[in-house]
């Protein structure tokens, strides 16, 4: 299968959100209750999303501050980012809107409709601790959109109670091949406008 097959997704958030958690349960359907911090894996699976199959390749980083330097190298390579805090533990929320504007800016020049970015609050099984709440998610989720000129969308999930768990997957997919469709569209426009100002000599 060649490379160019696979839609390239990477995990973002701080440590002990829940990452590798929501990945595992994608790629094996089990949840792993305990945290074993993670460098970086690289998981490949076909899924079907809206009746067609989907090749994922995804990258779960790590969270931990030591690991900064490589995160270039995960914005560059990545063409769809599911940012992740816990519900649970307000800094992890606050960090992500650097690491959002880190993202655009490796982007840079941003693509027509943004960067595909899903923002996602996981661990929402655990009512009784929250810490962020939902309206504040979906405050980070629209400003981010306007800052982009894209959508972010939100979600709430809960890699143990398998909530929203596969969802979040497939909405970045949604996102990234609709960002594919207009750049496709814009290329096709340009050609288009090549083509009628030649002039024959």
């Amino acid at each position: 299968m060649s490379e160019e097959n696979f839609l390239k997704i990477v995990v973002l958030g701080s440590g002990g959100v829940g990452k590798s958690a929501l990945t595992f349960r994608l790629i094996t359907d089990n949840f792993v209750p305990e945290y074993d911090p993670t460098i970086e894996d690289d998981y490949r699976k076909a899924v079907e999303i809206d009746g067609q199959v989907e090749r994922l390749d995804i990258l779960d980083t790590a969270g931990q501050e030591e690991y900064n330097s490589m995160r270039d190298m995960w914005y560059q390579s990545g063409e769809g980012f599911l940012l992740i805090y816990s519900i649970t533990n307000r800094s992890t929320f606050e960090e992500l809107d650097e690491v959002y504007k880190e993202i655009l800016m490796a982007k840079d020049p941003i693509p027509e409709g943004g960067v595909p970015v899903v923002l996602v609050g996981n661990k929402c099984d655990l009512e009784k601790e929250r810490d962020v709440t939902m309206e504040e998610g979906q405050a980070m989720a629209k400003a981010w959109s306007e800052e982009s000129g894209g959508t972010v969308p939100f979600f709430e999930a809960s890699a143990k109670e398998k909530i929203n768990d596969k969802e979040i997957f497939y909405q970045i997919v949604r996102e990234m091949k609709k960002n594919k469709e207009k750049q496709t569209a814009e290329e096709d426009g340009k050609q288009k406008r090549k083509k009628k100002f030649c002039t024959i000599l």
